[in-house]
């Protein structure tokens, strides 16, 4: 009996439609030179969650249904006394997915994520980094049909960074277009 291998939808359009793509563009000698999305991290910040423990581990399972993987707590790395800040405690959560995980997300944040966000006209293209990574942020966690809004107690926001392994920022931005990514229809400049 031979098993099926499961392949994400966008890891097919990239490995059939965003290389060829890429190559036409930037003409490339290799296909080893197209730029690829390396990893996806997801962090988020827990606002007062040096008084209550419990919001930390809300962010925790929220993050955790959202990207289909544990997420972990992110923990404070110096003492702030005016904030009652210890060094080591709890502040926030986050995950890093790859692979297979990787593009399951990201398929879902373009087809159904984003497009549930208010007034949605696109997201800006000012966010790339100089190195080839690009970091979106999201005002509200319930945006992803994995939250139910009634167990809802605060709508927090979070924030989504691809990294790639482009080396500018324009190359960064074809590969995520080609992806699907919904940027605003701006003039990208060459900077």
């Amino acid at each position: 009996m031979s098993t099926v291998k499961y392949t994400p939808r966008l890891q097919d359009k990239y490995q059939k439609e965003v290389i060829p793509a890429l190559m036409k563009k930037f003409a490339y000698k290799t296909i080893m030179q197209a730029p690829k999305l390396d990893k996806i991290c997801i962090n988020r910040g827990v606002n007062g969650a040096v008084n209550d423990k419990k919001l930390v581990d809300i962010a925790i399972d929220e993050l955790t249904n959202i990207t289909g993987q544990k997420a972990v707590p992110t923990l404070s790395k110096k003492d702030i006394s005016n904030f009652k800040l210890r060094k080591g405690m709890p502040i926030g959560a986050r995950v890093t997915l790859r692979g297979e995980k990787m593009y399951e997300f990201l398929d879902r944040l373009v087809s159904v994520a984003l497009p549930r966000v208010r007034d949605f006209k696109g997201i800006s293209d000012k966010a790339f980094d100089g190195r080839g990574n690009y970091t979106l942020g999201v005002t509200e966690q319930i945006i992803f049909p994995e939250i139910d809004i009634d167990k809802v107690n605060k709508i927090t926001g979070l924030d989504i960074t691809f990294v790639t392994t482009a080396q500018t920022n324009e190359e960064a931005y074809e590969l995520l277009k080609e992806l699907g990514m919904p940027f605003k229809n701006t003039k990208k400049d060459n900077n």
